[in-house]
């Protein structure tokens, strides 16, 4: 199946969080891509972290259409065709180069790049990127940096990742320049490795909002929504092309 060209906007625009995955072993990807998914978050940074990482990617583009994986840690330029290749739909760097830009925007990838500084938020944005990773997002102010850049980039959305937890991300979303986080909490390492995916579904589900019927399993269809989800920074580009996969 064909899938179209995505944009940053439509991906930080379907849930407050991504999770932010390392995979060890491929055999977990694709019920731990399901617990999430039927949690109600739908987008998942698969981090080139592992040497396991691409074949999740694979495995999770091939047997959960719901979801929308991206590959993280992306640095070297030569990554992007392979994450295209293993079934990405966006690329997420720490920072900004012009090799990634580049690489990233030769294989149709939208690119959530990394930036931490002012001059780094105009170096992107001179690129023509508005959607932005503050990365790391406490060790560099946290959302006082992030209020003091909307300011002279009212332009920039922002999806902060690196010391999100449960008891400050919701601090995040309140900002009118932040889309989403990225958080690692929703995937605990003890829970991966006893395969206890109701656990992953249900902490998924109390930051998705989404209300889960009790006897529903990992292998269920998602349940739905008992309403959409929108940012305080809201949707960057309502009726896009992109409709159809909401």
């Amino acid at each position: 199946m064909s899938q179209g060209i995505l944009s940053m906007g439509f991906v930080l625009g379907r849930a407050p969080v991504i999770p932010v995955l390392a995979i060890d072993d491929p055999a977990t990807a694709v019920p731990l891509a399901r617990a999430l998914v039927n949690g109600g978050l739908p987008v998942l940074e698969i981090t080139l972290r592992t040497p396991q990482a691409l074949a999740a990617v694979e495995a999770i583009a091939r047997a959960v259409p719901e979801a929308l994986p991206g590959v993280g840690t992306y640095t070297q330029a030569a990554d992007a065709a392979r994450a295209r290749d293993a079934g990405a739909r966006f690329l997420v760097s720490p920072g900004t180069t012009q090799a990634v830009m580049e690489a990233a925007a030769a294989v149709d990838l939208p690119l959530l790049p990394g930036v931490a500084t002012a001059s780094e938020v105009m170096r992107a944005l001179a690129a023509g990127l508005t959607h932005l990773k503050f990365f790391p997002a406490e060790a560099n102010g946290g959302t006082a940096a992030l209020r003091a850049l909307h300011g002279p980039f009212a332009e920039a959305r922002f999806c902060p990742t690196g010391g999100i937890r449960p008891d400050n991300y919701l601090d995040y979303l309140g900002l009118p320049n932040v889309l989403c986080v990225g958080g690692t909490w929703l995937a605990p390492e003890d829970a991966v490795a006893a395969r206890d995916w109701a656990r992953i579904r249900a902490l998924a589900a109390q930051v998705s909002g989404r209300r889960l019927p009790p006897a529903a399993s990992v292998g269920d269809a998602p349940p739905q929504a008992d309403a959409a989800w929108y940012s305080v920074a809201g949707e960057e580009d309502p009726g896009s092309a992109d409709e159809d996969l909401r």
